[in-house]
């Protein structure tokens, strides 16, 4: 099989992608839009034959992962090397689990081709991340390290409706959830779900303003991605976003962009350019309940990390990734760390299981 590299975006044909941001509407918004090059740290690289391809990155820092490596790169630095440049298999800016690889292209040559690649050009290692479980697996056998991290997702088991889905809580879970959105409405805020054309171009802006003004904020920067990338998503995958707008005196205050399929809702981005309780949950959470019910998507994933979503019914899932340091000491020392954070996260999912609202079936 000849296997070639290239940083263009290769064609997709009949591959899909697993999810609204693993398909060529995304991936190309990326590429046209200025948020993959070596300036962002995201430089692409895409492993590519005639029956298919697979999506790797080289990274200068471990920004917009979400599987967090921080600490891997202190310790290389501590002992006088380089961490970066890493090769990853990801989906940039994006911790939604799926397939890197586009096509039938055999596993044991991409891991090769890869490992070559990565070597040739001085990279530390090759990462694979919020892969599924058997790629993960596949790749232990190769003599990659297995890492798990935990996400909080919700299931659609046939409600009727979102009362129907809070008769499944305990009453005192389910009196905060009630009081929590009552709350919102005290505060005179309006809620309004768009999906399709009815989002326009102003939604947009409002949206990106408000996306930008949270990460200043939070992080002293505006954000990884531009207006322009939320502009062309909404020319180019319309019918897979839901934006959630929230008013107050006919006033947007916040909003929330995520995509969906029918496979699937994802909460990606939120903003609000005012403060006001509970706005986050409804918005965020709520909403996309909601939505998920009415139009029988059967699972939503709100984004990583949160606590406070298991309280509200997200439940505790494993996430799966894998990693090869070429570094023989660091691959044994880091294999030690990821086997003992996994018994430290299984003791984290137990506890977590534990503050579902859920009513004790049986």
């Amino acid at each position: 099989m000849s296997l070639t590299w290239q940083s263009t975006l290769p064609a997709f044909g009949a591959q899909s992608g697993d999810t609204p941001f693993h398909r060529e509407a995304f991936l190309t918004a990326l590429h046209q839009n200025g948020c993959l090059s070596a300036t962002t740290g995201w430089l692409p690289h895409y492993l590519v034959a005639d029956s298919g391809w697979c999506a790797f990155y080289e990274k200068r820092h471990s920004y917009g992962e979400f599987v967090f490596d921080w600490a891997w790169a202190d310790a290389y630095q501590r002992h006088g090397l380089l961490y970066y440049p890493k090769l990853v298999a990801a989906l940039p800016y994006t911790p939604v689990p799926g397939n890197k690889v586009y096509g039938d292209l055999p596993m044991g040559d991409i891991v090769t081709a890869a490992e070559q690649f990565s070597q040739q050009r001085h990279m530390s290692s090759v990462h694979w991340l919020y892969c599924d479980k058997a790629t993960q697996a596949s790749l232990t056998k190769q003599g990659y390290i297995g890492r798990k991290s935990v996400q909080f997702h919700w299931f659609n088991r046939d409600y009727t409706d979102f009362s129907d889905f809070l008769d499944t809580f305990v009453s005192r879970k389910r009196k905060m959830v009630n009081k929590e959105r009552r709350n919102v409405q005290h505060q005179g805020i309006r809620i309004e779900r768009k999906t399709a054309s009815s989002i326009d171009a102003q939604d947009l802006d409002f949206f990106y303003r408000c996306y930008r003004d949270t990460y200043q904020k939070r992080s002293g920067h505006n954000g990884y991605l531009p207006n322009a990338f939320f502009q062309q998503l909404g020319n180019t995958m319309p019918n897979e976003l839901l934006l959630v707008l929230a008013y107050q005196d006919n006033r947007p205050v916040a909003c929330a962009l995520f995509a969906y399929d029918k496979d699937g809702l994802y909460g990606r981005y939120w903003g609000c350019i005012e403060e006001h309780e509970f706005l986050h949950f409804e918005c965020c959470l709520y909403q996309g309940i909601e939505f998920c019910i009415e139009q029988n998507i059967p699972f939503f994933n709100p984004g990583t990390q949160g606590e406070h979503k298991l309280l509200r019914g997200f439940e505790p899932v494993w996430c799966y990734s894998a990693h090869k340091l070429h570094h023989p000491d660091f691959h044994r020392a880091i294999n030690t760390f990821c086997l003992q954070e996994a018994l430290q996260l299984e003791q984290y999912r137990q506890q977590a299981l534990t503050l579902l609202p859920f009513k004790q079936q049986g």
